[in-house]
């Protein structure tokens, strides 16, 4: 099970673990945090020296009720990020978090070898041509809404049925357009509750049927704070057990704020495999 990144092919039979940059400044774990070039390679180093296969850079926050912004802003935000990486780290691979078809476009042209759609193509009509076009790999989630409505009354018949289902049509349409690397995230947090946050996560295991890698990303969400009664900054331990569990679920990448942990949460579990 490899991935075309770039010319870099990645074997994601074993477990990869993907680092979180994010360059705005309302994202509820690190918002504002890596403002500056210095901050900004130091965290990309530290998680590249941590094991970190892919890092994830995202210029539109997608927390619950996040503030919409425009899509000059988005490209202003991300662009210079993605030449300050590649010109300091040339064998790093980015993966761009957005839903806009013109910013996938133009941070793959820039360096970036990922595409990573909170929407699943639903938020942009042209992103699955673009990808397709591009032929990069693309990171189809699913969620219910957008970030602004997506956690006011989520409510589904049975979550994990009806979130394979979005994944068979929407896999579909790209195989019908060429696009050979797809991989799925069940987006956990994105218009779900915590009751379905936890089924699917138990369920993970029967999206492979869905023959294509699997991307979880839990890593310090509400569903595990929330659920613990403490905050975001203390449920890095809380984080390490959902990685676990979806790794023995059939997890291929571990997008995570918290690089070190997860690699190591990889290793251990690769041990019992």
């Amino acid at each position: 099970m490899t991935i075309n990144c770039k010319g870099t092919l990645v074997d994601l039979a074993s477990p990869k673990v993907m680092g979180i940059l994010n360059i705005t400044p309302d994202s509820f774990f690190d918002g504002g945090k890596y403002k500056n070039e210095t901050d900004i390679l130091s965290q990309v180093e530290k998680m590249l020296l941590d094991g970190a296969t892919f890092i994830d850079v995202g210029a539109y926050s997608s927390r619950p009720g996040a503030k919409h912004i425009s899509e000059e802003e988005e490209l202003q935000r991300i662009v210079p990020v993605i030449n300050l990486l590649t010109q300091n780290f040339p064998e790093i691979i980015i993966s761009v978090d957005t839903f806009r078809s013109r910013i996938a476009q133009e941070t793959i042209n820039a360096g970036a070898a990922i595409v990573n759609d909170i929407s699943g193509g639903k938020m942009d009509d042209k992103m699955f041509t673009t990808v397709a076009n591009l032929q990069v790999p693309y990171i189809l989630m699913h969620m219910l809404g957008t970030p602004q409505n997506m956690q006011k009354n989520p409510v589904y018949k049975d979550v994990t049925k009806e979130i394979i289902s979005f994944f068979a049509a929407q896999i579909h349409k790209l195989h019908q357009l060429k696009l050979n690397d797809i991989i799925i995230d069940v987006g956990f947090g994105f218009g779900k509750t915590n009751a379905h946050n936890f089924e699917i996560l138990k369920n993970l295991s029967l999206f492979k049927s869905l023959d294509t890698p699997i991307l979880a990303g839990i890593s310090r969400k509400s569903m595990l704070y929330k659920t613990l009664d403490i905050s975001a900054q203390e449920a890095l331990n809380a984080t390490t057990s959902a990685n676990t569990i979806a790794l023995l679920n059939g997890a291929n990448i571990l997008r995570v704020h918290d690089v070190k942990e997860a690699v190591e949460a990889v290793k251990i579990v690769n041990q019992i495999r």
